[in-house]
């Protein structure tokens, strides 16, 4: 089946995305969302915090009355807690590009031009395929209107789009009082596509601790409906590209943002649930309990399953309740197979050190049984 789109202008293979996440920060997960079939991979974001603070900037628009509010403060991590800042962001990229196959979209976050500008046209000599802008601002002025916060966002746009030549995507928030209108301006200012939509850091009260957290909430598929229903009633009525983030954690959940009209679907809270809870677990556990892969554990043997089903899914046509039913028992049959027998290199990736040794085999299996699952498809149905 043939799974080929196109997205801002860029040739993707499949319409699956990796989206903005931690995975990013590190080049060997790069080459993995590539083998594990992402069509694209968009960066962790570089927060105009990080530039400014690089710049020796004063910080002010976006905290510009945030401490009048108790329920303003702490939006945002501290400068100090970023461990990546625009150089080191910039030399990633650059070594992503050149270390994956598949086009690599570099991301901003921010709210002004200040260091925009100049970091864009670096991340196009950087080899980025292209930039999404993740805006973000808290008009926490009782003064400030709607147009206003409106004409900032479409200023920050404005003037990305005016430095570089690579395509544009503009990352929306769900808070705009006329979400349509404000999507036609974007498009009208040159958007090459919009994403729905943007996740924020929220602030949360600890009563044991009396202090304000910053928490940003990993989605779940009930995200889904919201930018499935903007993505719907949008679909037509702007020439920018569409693609629909935040809920997406399975097959059925692409397909119903194809359906709705985007052109790719973007996931990344799957992805970083399942590994990093397995890592984890896993770790604490064999800690616990002496041993190097404890019995008991099998968080690793549902990503591992889970990963079977993810990349294979992709590349099959629309399948039947048969089908569905075939897929399945094939797919548990074929990991189980590979988790059990380990031919290399599954079982040299048992003997890597802790949680990551305890789960590198098993999504190992996973890939392997959906390379084997996949070929037999191809043969037998």
């Amino acid at each position: 089946m043939d799974l080929r789109t196109t997205y801002m202008g860029l040739e993707l293979q499949n319409p699956v995305v990796a989206s903005a996440s931690p995975l990013s920060e590190k080049l060997d997960n790069f080459r993995r969302m590539e083998d594990a079939g992402a069509a694209a991979v968009v960066m962790f974001s570089l927060f105009e915090e990080q530039i400014k603070h690089e710049n020796a900037a004063i910080e002010h628009l976006i905290t510009s009355g945030a401490e009048s509010y108790a329920e303003s403060l702490s939006f945002f991590p501290e400068i100090e807690d970023y461990e990546t800042g625009p150089d080191e962001y910039l030399n990633l990229l650059r070594r992503a590009t050149e270390a994956v196959d598949i086009p690599v979209i570099g991301s901003l976050n921010g709210i002004t031009n200040e260091g925009w500008v100049e970091t864009a046209r670096l991340m196009q000599e950087a080899g980025a395929s292209g930039i999404e802008l993740n805006a973000y601002y808290i008009p926490a002025k009782v003064d400030t209107d709607g147009r206003n916060v409106e004409q900032r966002y479409l200023d920050v746009l404005t003037a990305v789009k005016a430095a570089v030549s690579i395509p544009v995507a503009m990352k929306l928030s769900p808070f705009f009082s006329a979400t349509a209108n404000m999507a036609r301006q974007f498009d009208e200012a040159g958007a090459d596509a919009l994403v729905l939509f943007n996740r924020f850091y929220q602030p949360d009260f600890d009563l044991d601790e009396l202090e304000v957290h910053r928490t940003l909430e990993l989605s779940d598929s009930r995200d889904l409906l919201l930018p499935l229903r903007w993505i719907s009633i949008l679909y037509g009525k702007v020439e920018a590209d569409f693609a629909l983030t935040s809920g997406v954690h399975s097959a059925h959940d692409i397909l119903k943002a194809m359906m709705a009209g985007a052109r790719v679907a973007m996931t990344a809270a799957a992805l970083v649930t399942a590994t990093a809870a397995g890592l984890w677990a896993s770790e604490e556990e064999a800690v616990r309990r002496g041993a190097k892969d404890p019995g008991p554990v099998v968080v690793d043997e549902i990503a591992g399953q889970w990963l079977t089903y993810l990349v294979a899914l992709p590349f099959l046509p629309v399948l039947t309740s048969t089908h569905l039913v075939v897929f399945t028992a094939a797919g548990f049959l074929l990991f189980r197979f590979f988790d059990v027998v380990k031919p290399w290199p599954i079982r040299a990736c048992e003997k890597l050190p802790g949680g990551i040794g305890i789960v590198a085999d098993d999504l190992a299996a996973g890939y392997f049984a959906a390379f084997a699952l996949l070929i037999g498809w191809k043969i037998f149905v």
